[in-house]
């Protein structure tokens, strides 16, 4: 008798964009006619940019020859990329990494789901709620002890320390679904708890480009001490479009250290890298020839041009949606919006009128978790056309 993980019960039935996009089927099968405008997942609308795709088509060419063909690639990342990620990302903001402490891969989500491989699964973690779903599903897969942060309107969104002792911390700024940001005194708190008690945050980076506010930190790292307490997620999905093209990284400080049953150090770098040398064979050489275009003088205009449009339909959106009467947050320094749904209705109820009446679809906070009710998510990743007539319809239709 094949036993389950049991684990897996616990969760919802259906993952939140799952039942989204099944909501959204049946209302497009039943009303043809209708356009419907997707304001919820957050994916990206524009094109790869051209330094990019050069970059691929020239990496395609090279694998169609003898010498230069590439087979199974090193699973932690070719060194080319690993060195511009730390030179870009890293060293511009004064923070010294070395290229083995990157590790790149297909994605974000995946990276902060498989990490808790590499921990057991006696810890405690603290998660703030809201939260983006994968957090909390994949530690509840795993069996951990869940302590929740509440991120509320109450204290502007900003989690609190935990008042009890937690092994696991997981952060995101700026922040899925709320939108906001963390600034370096309130950042430097979490990397000083996570030193006193031996904790390990786990920093969600995704949307570190979309920062305009030079006071906020991009990095975690930018914070003394923080190589000995955090891991850190980035992605190249929302910054330069590679939602289609899939490629990530995650950064495992050398000076990060966990602990066995008995008290001994164990370095996370090489946990890590055992891990991914086992489960991955790596991130194909053509994409990686495409993230390394990311950091060319002309990639990095071409992609620049894009996050400035979207802060543009983020700050449309978020002024749309205030002239018509609705409390919003985020849409600064974020392709987020987080809006107070009108009294009287839930989120899920605010998902259908709007479906229904303004044929607009966006993301029930309450699917984030317990604290997000009452709230609703908008991104900025639709096209400026979309996001004008998103708008329009909802003070047509919602005021």
């Amino acid at each position: 008798m094949s036993l389950v993980n049991e684990n897996f019960l616990k969760l919802q039935d259906s993952y939140l964009f799952s039942t989204i996009a099944k909501k959204v089927e049946k209302f497009t099968k039943e009303n043809p006619d209708k356009k419907v405008i997707k304001l919820g997942i957050g994916d990206v609308t524009k094109p790869i940019v051209p330094a990019c795709i050069e970059a691929m088509h020239k990496a395609v060419e090279e694998m169609g020859t003898q010498e230069g063909f590439k087979g199974y690639g090193p699973e932690q990342g070719y060194d080319f990329l690993r060195k511009a990620i730390v030179e870009n990302d890293y060293k511009t903001r004064n923070v010294e990494l070395e290229p083995d402490e990157i590790f790149v891969s297909d994605g974000a989500k995946c990276d902060c789901g498989n990490i808790v491989d590499i921990f057991s699964k006696e810890n405690k973690v603290a998660i703030t709620n809201p939260v983006y779903p994968v957090y909390l599903d994949t530690n509840m897969m795993s069996g951990r002890n869940i302590v929740y942060l509440p991120v509320t309107e109450e204290n502007n969104f900003i989690p609190e320390l935990p008042k009890e002792k937690v092994d696991m911390i997981y952060l995101c700024f700026p922040n899925n679904p709320t939108g906001t940001v963390l600034s370096k005194e309130e950042l430097k708190k979490w990397v000083d708890y996570a030193k006193e008690n031996k904790s390990i945050i786990l920093y969600d980076s995704a949307y570190e480009a979309f920062i305009t506010d030079e006071s906020i930190p991009h990095s975690i790292y930018e914070i003394e001490g923080a190589k000995e307490v955090a891991i850190e997620f980035k992605s190249f999905s929302k910054t330069a479009g590679f939602t289609g093209l899939r490629c990530a990284y995650v950064v495992v400080p050398k000076a990060l250290k966990g602990y066995t049953k008995n008290g001994e150090e164990v370095l996370l770098n090489k946990l890590w890298n055992r891990r991914t040398c086992t489960k991955f064979n790596g991130v194909s050489y053509v994409i990686q020839r495409a993230a390394e275009a990311t950091y060319s003088e002309e990639g990095k205009k071409q992609i620049k041009e894009n996050i400035k449009s979207y802060l543009e339909n983020a700050k449309l959106i978020k002024t749309g949606l205030e002239e018509a009467g609705f409390t919003v947050y985020g849409g600064e320094n974020s392709p987020y919006i987080w809006l107070k749904v009108p009294k009287g209705m839930t989120s899920w109820e605010f998902f259908d009128k709007l479906l229904e009446k303004a044929n607009v679809v966006g993301t029930p906070g309450s699917g984030f978790g317990d604290f997000g009710e009452g709230y609703f998510r908008l991104t900025a990743f639709g096209t400026i056309e979309n996001s004008k007539e998103a708008i329009r319809r909802i003070k047509e239709t919602m005021i």
